[in-house]
């Protein structure tokens, strides 16, 4: 982190600071990894780990509102960096291509992105904290549940760059419409510098928030991917960029294509691209694809879903399987308040003409018409045990809520004993 002076972090006045020391550099909410010279911000519980972090040399702070202390202490290191900072926002795919965004810029500048989905009021502050003085990009996520959040938390990344890989159906529960949902999201183009950079998609709910005439507007659609036998190749910007990508996911494909040209918009060369496609890590649960015996798959996308998230990896799940029987575990789809009966049954009858065959895991999954159905996670794997069998592409989604990420893992405990009994 660039280096806070303690009278600085004094002066701010966030709650109770204790500690010795001139400078501090470092910024953390977990006891277990600071150390000397770093600051530990006690979060939640945290207060009970205070004096183990003062056992390892750190100061700490146990803040009077921690959301306020660490958006402070963010924002006093955003303002002493000059690197460029790009917020990932929208309804899908932020995480992905963020990771992707991440792993591209970094061989040719020091690049710092967000951790997992640390997109919320403590995870985008305690990642600007990570600025270097040396770094020269940073790509945040910036999540959000309703108006006024995504506007907020610019205040303290006050990015220059703002990637929208896609607005469709999420917290409707509280937003009550897509419209409402590109509204919030578009709080992230209104608070770029003049100068600064949108890329989103071809067309959609996001238009009426683009009449900026003093930022530059990239835009993006599936036409600009080709796929060929060995590569990717992608129009950006009237270039052409070939890339070998560790996943043939479309929806995670088009995600490149909105990072590429977030890439370009920072000055990075587009022909050399590929240098950074082999530090592609996506986050866990994130389409995750693990071998069965026999010839079959499990893909554990069960980190979160909305209707069009569900849509894309189901396609995927027919696309991939070929001739090979498909069969997901599909919990629900949350936060979708009085439309949410219409998409699960929108969901179940794509599954249906897809010919995979549902495990439905908790009530709302009802709606998708499933073969087998599952009060909750534990006994959505002794379902997976009766219907899925050697050879299945399988499918493992739901949002968070439902608890689901570990099924892919229980299907291939039990699909290695049938290994081991044939």
């Amino acid at each position: 982190m660039i280096s806070l002076a303690w009278h600085e972090i004094a002066a701010l006045e966030l709650g109770l600071l204790e500690g010795d020391g001139d400078v501090v550099t470092a910024v953390k909410a977990d006891s277990r990894e600071v150390g000397s010279g770093e600051l530990f911000v006690a979060l939640n519980t945290g207060v009970r780990y205070v004096e183990e972090a003062r056992s390892r040399g750190a100061a700490t702070l146990v803040p009077d509102d921690q959301e306020v202390a660490l958006a402070t202490l963010a924002a006093l290191v955003r303002s002493k960096s000059g690197a460029q900072v790009v917020a990932v926002v929208g309804s899908v795919g932020k995480t992905t291509t963020k990771d992707i965004l991440g792993a591209l810029c970094a061989p040719h500048v020091p690049t710092i992105w967000a951790e997992r989905s640390m997109n919320n009021e403590i995870g985008l502050p305690l990642t600007v904290c990570r600025l270097e003085s040396e770094t020269g990009v940073l790509v945040t996520e910036i999540g959000m549940r309703g108006i006024g959040q995504v506007a907020v938390l610019c205040i303290v990344a006050r990015p220059t760059a703002v990637v929208v890989p896609h607005i469709g159906p999420e917290h409707l529960e509280l937003l009550g419409s897509v419209e409402r949902v590109a509204e919030a999201n578009a709080e992230a183009i209104a608070a770029l510098p003049s100068g600064g950079v949108a890329v989103v998609p071809a067309a959609g709910p996001l238009d009426p928030y683009l009449a900026r005439d003093d930022i530059i507007i990239r835009r993006f659609w599936s036409g600009d991917v080709q796929q060929l036998e060995a590569v990717t190749r992608f129009s950006v910007g009237g270039a052409s960029v070939d890339l070998e990508l560790p996943f043939t996911q479309r929806h995670l494909v088009i995600n490149t294509l909105a990072a590429l040209h977030a890439y370009d918009a920072v000055g990075l060369p587009l022909d050399r691209a590929s240098e950074g496609v082999s530090g592609i890590v996506l986050s866990p649960w994130r389409g995750d694809e693990i071998p069965l015996p026999g010839g079959g798959f499990v893909v554990n996308d069960a980190y979160n879903a909305n209707p069009d998230s569900m849509r894309a990896a189901l396609e995927h799940l027919a696309e991939r399987a070929g001739e090979r029987r498909k069969v997901a575990v599909l919990g629900e789809m949350a936060e979708l308040g009085e439309t949410a009966p219409a998409y699960h049954l929108a969901i179940g009858e794509l599954a249906s003409g897809l010919g995979v065959a549902v495990i439905g895991v908790g009530e709302a999954s009802r709606a998708y018409q499933p073969v087998a159905w599952a009060e909750d996670a534990e006994a959505a794997v002794e379902e997976a045990r009766v219907l899925v069998g050697p050879g299945d592409a399988v499918l493992v989604k739901a949002s968070r809520a439902v608890g689901l990420e570990g099924i892919a893992d229980e299907i291939t405990n039990f699909a290695r004993a049938w290994s081991l009994s044939s």
